[in-house]
């Protein structure tokens, strides 16, 4: 009974992360053409401080699909592990990809349509070989998991990092080096997912008729949550500002994902029952994601034309182009005529001149 409703909570939080990914990659889509709309009404644009956005319809609609993905993404933690929810957000990124080269009209070149083709094909990977079963399904649970010596360790190695990035390493190289400001929201955000997922086991209590709400636990991790995410989004916009959002995307989602799998293989054990070849299939799985995800960002402006190609592959194209044109020419000398339209006309004048002769 135990194993079937295992299978059935992780059917339930591998639902709730596809839906997530698709209404998050679905709210870029609609954000940006009711943004459009309002650039072709000569409307004062959200980058030079106008805020008409607010009286478009598909804004919010937009807007609505991002909260339902984020709720979704939320609720999914309760029911699946964080192995598989975090790394399934990438394909919120594949989703806006494909969604805008049909609707918005941009161009998602062969390196683009690789990467999703690699981020669908590591997604499945992952669901293949992730943790099947909950280690932690109460707070009792949780707050014995917290109390474990290593991920005390793991959790004050991160508050100490963090702390000399932000007033160390960030005054001196923030603005040059792209890990820096990464680097925080990363390792804050393994942090954030682990609160997520204790308040979403708290709901999931809440909703059976258990008294949550005077557990001290469920408040510890809302405040813990709300810090960890005013940090995460700081730094992230800082990081945004400074670089190319083509190079930071893949950095952080690499970065952010390899520290909620290691926050979760501390806290919540995840990998510990975990055959070799499930560990080997959910690594390739990711480092597959994380290879997609980089083709479909750091080539995403980068036209691809026939002299990008191999030396050998460009010999080869030349033949085949010069081996198709003389087909053409022997082609078009079959259906030529014997003589052309000046030797015919030469010869019926001759034969009405020999024909006037004669009479």
């Amino acid at each position: 009974m135990g194993a079937a409703g295992g299978r059935a909570g992780f059917s339930v939080g591998l639902g709730l992360a596809l839906a997530s990914s698709a209404f998050i990659g679905s709210s870029f889509i609609l954000k940006k053409k009711g943004l459009l709309r309002l650039c072709r009404r000569g409307r004062v644009r959200a980058g030079q401080g106008g805020h008409a956005y607010l009286r478009e319809w598909l804004w919010w609609a937009g807007l609505l699909c991002m909260g339902v993905g984020e709720a979704a993404n939320f609720a999914a933690y309760a029911f699946a592990p964080a192995t598989l929810v975090t790394p399934l957000g990438a394909l919120s990124v594949l989703v806006s990809a494909v969604l805008s080269s049909i609707f918005l009209n941009e161009q998602l070149n062969v390196h683009g349509k690789i990467g999703c083709i690699l981020s669908v094909l590591g997604s499945t990977v992952m669901v293949i070989h992730a943790p099947q079963e909950e280690e932690v399904s109460s707070l009792e649970s949780m707050a014995e998991k917290l109390k474990d010596p290593g991920f005390i360790v793991f959790a004050a190695c991160i508050l100490v990092s963090s702390l000399l990035l932000i007033f160390v390493a960030g005054p001196r190289y923030g603005q040059s080096n792209v890990l820096v400001y990464v680097l925080v929201c990363s390792a804050i955000g393994s942090l954030s997912v682990s609160c997520v997922k204790g308040l979403g086991i708290a709901l999931k209590e809440l909703f059976s008729g258990k008294p949550v709400l005077k557990e001290p636990l469920g408040w510890v991790l809302l405040v813990c949550l709300v810090i960890c995410i005013s940090v995460q989004i700081n730094y992230l916009n800082k990081a945004l500002d400074i670089f190319n959002t083509s190079v930071v995307t893949p950095i952080y989602y690499v970065l952010f994902t390899t520290a909620v799998m290691m926050c979760s293989a501390i806290l919540f054990k995840e990998w510990q029952h975990m055959v070799l070849d499930n560990i080997i299939g959910t690594i390739s799985g990711f480092l597959t994601i994380v290879s997609g995800i980089f083709l479909l960002h750091a080539f995403r402006d980068m036209p691809f034309t026939p002299d990008l190609l191999p030396l050998f592959l460009q010999q080869g194209r030349a033949e085949l182009q010069a081996t198709w044109r003389s087909a053409d020419r022997h082609q078009s000398c079959q259906h030529q005529p014997l003589l052309s339209s000046e030797d015919q006309g030469s010869q019926s004048t001759e034969e009405e001149e020999e024909e006037g002769g004669s009479m």
